[in-house]
């Protein structure tokens, strides 16, 4: 079936409600005697606003816009092109990717292909190659303010540093520099693929650190009299109230970074030394993974795929904060999402958003936890319901009731193995009769730094590490890999992660241990005779396929069994 055409500009403002029929009859009459385009001629009437205007461009022709008030602009991108050239035609560069060759900008037509010709020819020039375009839909007064706004001020944290200590006590140039300070440090932390970043005050100094690939790492140590204008600016934000500075609060704010919606949730803890701000980044284009790029060994995939097929029944996920639940649960979700199903979420907050899925965020004020969650869902005709976290007794035994009612129940848990998890519910007082039949599997996940591609070197296993590989002594020493460090991964020889999975699959045979009771010795003795794998046994794959050290699985999962065990015969 072909896709509608797009319908005319005043057709479908009128179908938007955004413009009365007499309206638009007098633009017409007035478009007559000025020749200015429609869109230009409603907002100049009055009849329309710009921001109205940039919307309805948006939906009617399928393309995406850009709020350029919020947006955070690309250093990189603004030095690709002058100002000059940015004001003569109406565009504001806001991303350059050199390794995809694309140039993101804002403009207010995206149909003007001479426009589009000139800048391809102008970067081709400049860079030495073809560059795509992208072109996001913005208003013609946004661009203007927008090119006043950021051209003429750099974006580099060094010299904007340098600013403000020149500045010293000239509160308006300071203020300025202070916002566009915060806005560097925030794009630096996207494109440096931050998860998180921690504004932390000293006695004399304010720490900032990124948690890259799980490791928080220090990127600047800024003079302490910064501290309180930035606290109000991250503050101001994000929504939290710059009065109050004893007590913890919580805010959350969107940004277009480098072309995309990113968000930051934030939260404040007085200290001794003043607020101490972290922001997590939740980048949708980073959370929201395919399951098959997931990095999954084949093995952990065909288990999970089996376990997917049950139609009814709740599939646990366990492990510790930051270890990757959150994106394992949506890359699944996004696996079985379709037309045909009604997925419902209740989340603690909602981090991601998901077409097609009905996500709820839990609401203090209302006074909706988990539980009480779950049974007003059970009204809205669901196929499958992910709860964030049972926490307690009665949203887990309304997660299994639902599963009972012939339900798929999806749900993090606090444990430290797969294994653990039953006595966990057992302790928490879900009693054995409710979770016999009604446990698929329970999935524990770690999260491991992936060994820099570009930089990691081979060397032979030591006699320890052998004993660690599970090697006998009269086994030649394999070849694994250690990092090195490289300006890809910022010298420290890591470069993403990987995740490492244990997979308990429930069968009726381990339905009857649950039943009665059974230690967690006998289930895992029973799972062990089913194939189950444990996390250090996934984790040591990993290291032999070089993706991994053996000091990073270590980091992450107990091998003490295994280097203390007598050597292999």
């Amino acid at each position: 079936m072909n896709a509608a055409l797009p319908k005319k500009l005043g057709e479908a403002l009128l179908d938007m409600g955004l413009l009365s029929s007499d309206q638009l009859r007098i633009a017409l009459l007035e478009q007559d005697k000025s020749g200015l385009p429609l869109g230009k001629q409603l907002v100049g009437l009055g009849f329309v606003s710009e921001t109205a205007l940039r919307d309805a461009l948006s939906e009617n022709l399928g393309k995406a816009s850009v709020d350029l008030a919020r947006a955070m602009i690309d250093p990189a991108a603004l030095a690709l092109l002058p100002q000059e050239t940015a004001q003569a035609l109406h565009i504001l560069p806001l991303h350059y990717d050199a390794d995809r060759r694309l140039f993101v900008l804002a403009a207010a037509d995206c149909h003007d292909l001479p426009m589009q010709d000139r800048l391809r020819e102008m970067l081709r020039v400049r860079l030495g190659a073809a560059i795509d375009l992208e072109i996001l839909l913005a208003g013609e007064s946004e661009i203007a303010a927008a090119i006043d706004r950021h051209y003429g001020y750099t974006l580099s944290i060094d010299d904007i540093l340098a600013e403000l200590e020149q500045q010293g006590a000239d509160a308006t140039q300071s203020g300025q520099s202070v916002v566009r300070l915060i806005d560097s440090i925030l794009i630096d932390a996207v494109k440096a693929e931050a998860s998180d970043i921690h504004f932390e005050p000293e006695e004399n100094f304010l720490r900032i650190r990124y948690r890259q690939d799980g490791i928080l790492r220090q990127i600047r140590s800024l003079h302490k009299n910064c501290w309180s204008a930035m606290a109000v600016r991250l503050k101001v934000i994000s929504g939290m109230n710059i009065a109050e500075s004893r007590a913890p609060q919580d805010g959350r704010v969107s940004f277009s970074v480098s072309g995309r919606p990113v968000d930051f949730r934030a939260s404040s803890q007085p200290t001794l030394h003043g607020e101490n701000i972290v922001f997590r980044v939740l980048d949708r284009q980073k959370g929201i993974v395919p399951l098959a790029q997931l990095g999954l060994s084949e093995r952990a995939q065909a288990r999970l795929t089996q376990m997917l097929a049950r139609p009814e029944g709740v599939i646990l996920l366990t492990g510790p904060t930051g270890s990757g639940k959150t994106t394992s649960l949506y890359a699944i979700l996004n696996q079985i999402n379709s037309e045909g199903i009604n997925i419902m979420t209740l989340e603690d907050p909602v981090e991601y958003p998901l077409p097609l899925v009905r996500q709820t965020s839990m609401n203090e004020a209302l006074r909706m936890d988990f539980a009480g969650g779950i049974r007003a869902m059970l009204r809205q005709d669901p196929d499958v319901i992910l709860v964030g976290e049972i926490r307690d007794a009665d949203t887990a035994t309304m997660a299994f009731r639902a599963a009972m009612t012939g339900h798929r129940v999806f749900a993090t848990l606090h444990s430290n193995s797969a294994v653990g998890a039953i006595p966990r519910l057992l302790d928490i007082g879900v009693t054995p009769e409710i979770i016999a039949g009604n446990l698929i599997g329970v999935i524990a996940q770690r999260l491991l730094r992936r060994l820099c591609p570009h930089c990691k070197r081979a060397v032979t296993a030591t006699p320890d590490e052998c004993r660690l590989l599970g090697l006998p002594d009269d086994t030649p020493a394999p070849r694994i890999y250690q990092p090195v460090g490289c300006a890809e991964c910022h010298l420290t020889g890591f470069r993403g992660r990987l995740p490492i999975l244990e997979i308990l699959r429930i069968d009726s045979e381990a339905d009857e241990l649950i039943a009665r009771r059974a230690t967690q010795n006998e289930l895992l003795r029973h799972a062990r005779q089913m194939g189950f794998y444990a996390l250090a046994e996934d984790g040591l794959d990993k290291v032999r396929g070089g993706e991994t050290t053996l000091a990073e699985l270590a980091r992450v999962v107990d091998l003490s069994d295994r280097m203390f065990r007598q050597p292999a015969e």
